[in-house]
């Protein structure tokens, strides 16, 4: 019906119409399917929650005389430096030096990578320790410095994993509390909680993959990002609904973006108690409305999509596969679901009503012109199951 090429002439000339996944729904309901389609260009999709598979790479340039940085360290928080010479990985779930984790449970973890990548797209000044073994072309053995983000050459957000196009429901059904990345689970079924937003959530409303793909440009917390591949521990290979959508974790996004563009207030570090730290991302992604199936798979609503509730007290640590039962998102956004005759308080870890703040950023600036919609260079594989790791002798 549409290409990508008069969509975006669309765009170009201040003409496109478009809608927020929160929207179309009703629109849909209003104008029909067909009409629809005609009309809408693009509708827009979002996220915000926590995403732990997540960091960025930093370039500081080289210092008088030069090091080799084989060890380093931004406020106290360990980076990778197993690349070039002043280059360097921060992850979002690294500990700060020092910090006793778990020793004392739940231990609070008030600071780490998460924390740094915030403070960095803040404009806050961090301090660089860093050390060498030293070499004649790297003379430097030892350097401390203090920097800011403006002082650096590249800084990139590299995240290997965003984005889970459905995900677990976290119940405790043991008899005490746990800490666990989903939060604190109360004991004997009290609470539970999800992190999703459901409706909104860029995958479930394309969940065959068929715009979202490798080169895919998206906003990632402010910036013109795109997709680079395939999230790690990407499953497109799995049970679905009628509709498409999956029972269950499937597809993941590996997204990249420059962090000099980024925005403060959709990125923050984050702090689990008993588990660690990771850090809380906005993600936006335009569906472009090519046909009227794409159309209708963007009209998902929380009710259509599924969500199973595992234990996390045992069967989501020993990996036994069982779920205590099913449930969908409009029961989990209402506040309380019930289980076996007992009503449980819900929980969520993700923002909805930040998602569609970014929805709704994303809408403008394609409506100014600012955003164009590409063409993915590869598509999302379908035909991927996630493996286990075998614990072997030899």
């Amino acid at each position: 019906m549409k290409t990508y090429e008069q969509i975006n002439d669309r765009i170009e000339s201040g003409k496109a119409v478009v809608l927020t996944a929160d929207e179309i729904m009703d629109y849909v309901d209003r104008k029909g399917l067909e009409a629809a389609a005609e009309e809408v260009d693009v509708v827009t999709t979002a996220t915000f929650g926590p995403m732990c598979s997540s960091g960025c790479f930093l370039n500081f340039g080289h210092s008088t005389p030069k090091i080799r940085m084989t060890e380093a360290w931004i406020s106290d928080v360990l980076a990778y430096t197993g690349i070039a010479a002043v280059d360097v990985f921060v992850g979002a779930t690294q500990l700060r030096h020092g910090d006793p984790a778990n020793m004392y449970p739940p231990g609070e973890f008030r600071y780490g990578g998460g924390h740094v990548i915030e403070d960095l797209i803040a404009g806050k000044r961090l301090q660089l320790f860093a050390l060498s073994y030293g070499t004649d072309c790297y003379p430097l053995r030892e350097l401390r410095t203090y920097f800011t983000i403006d002082d650096l050459n590249q800084a990139t957000m590299v995240n290997p994993r965003n984005c889970y196009q459905n995900y677990n429901v976290a119940i405790n059904c043991s008899d005490k509390t746990i800490h666990t990345y989903m939060g604190r689970l109360e004991p004997n079924m009290k609470n539970l909680n999800y992190c999703s937003a459901g409706q909104l959530s860029p995958l479930l409303n394309d969940p065959l993959y068929e715009t979202i793909g490798v080169g895919t440009r998206i906003w990632l917390a402010g910036a013109q990002g795109h997709v680079y591949a395939e999230g790690t521990q990407h499953a497109g290979l799995c049970e679905r609904t009628p509709g498409g959508v999956p029972t269950g974790g499937a597809g993941t996004l590996a997204l990249t973006g420059d962090m000099k563009q980024m925005r403060p207030e959709f990125v923050r570090g984050v702090s689990l108690r008993g588990y660690g730290v990771s850090l809380s991302m906005g993600v936006g992604i335009p569906i472009p409305i090519l046909n009227t199936d794409i159309l209708k798979r963007t009209c998902v609503r929380d009710r259509d999509i599924p969500a199973p509730v595992v234990d996390y007290s045992h069967d989501y640590p020993e990996k036994t596969g069982n779920i205590v039962c099913m449930t969908d998102y409009e029961q989990l956004r209402s506040g309380e679901i019930e289980i076996d005759g007992k009503t449980v308080r819900v929980g969520s870890l993700s923002s909805y009503y930040k998602a569609l703040e970014i929805a709704n950023l994303l809408a403008d600036e394609i409506r100014r012109g600012d955003f164009h919609l590409t063409q993915p260079i590869a598509p999302l594989p379908t035909d991927l199951s996630m493996k286990s790791l075998e614990q072997r002798q030899q």
